[in-house]
């Protein structure tokens, strides 16, 4: 799982097996580690949960977690649908833009780089 981030928003990036296994586990995540201390880490997470009816955020340091709803988690899988887009707000601070996408085949790397992605609409296209 890839995770980029600019000012105010999140983009998830999700291979195939990532966006599996979030499906049927319900919860992915990932670990930086940002120095040798016990604590100098930052985790990244997705899950779905059922009964939730929009895109949630759930901060507790070191732990970061961008909670879908089940319903479009499934929807999107199942689709050719990029990803699922929202704005969290955060009060005083504004708002959070999230995205979390399906990661596509880059058309101009190597067969290495595009392992497990999913497969670039693009692909065959002129320029």
């Amino acid at each position: 799982m890839k995770l980029r981030i600019k000012g105010n928003s999140l983009r998830f990036r999700l291979r195939q097996t990532e966006l599996a296994a979030l499906v049927d586990a319900g919860h992915i995540e990932e670990t930086v580690y940002l120095g040798s201390e016990p604590n100098a880490r930052m985790t990244y997470a997705l899950e779905h949960q059922p009964s939730l009816g929009c895109t949630t955020l759930r901060y507790h340091a070191p732990e970061l977690t961008i909670v879908l709803a089940t319903e479009n988690v499934r929807a999107w899988a199942e689709t050719k649908e990029v990803g699922i887009y929202a704005m969290i707000d955060l009060g005083a601070h504004g708002s959070l833009e999230v995205a979390v996408e399906k990661d596509y085949a880059c058309l101009d790397l190597s067969d290495g780089d595009n392992i497990d992605t999913f497969p670039n609409p693009n692909e065959g296209a002129v320029c």
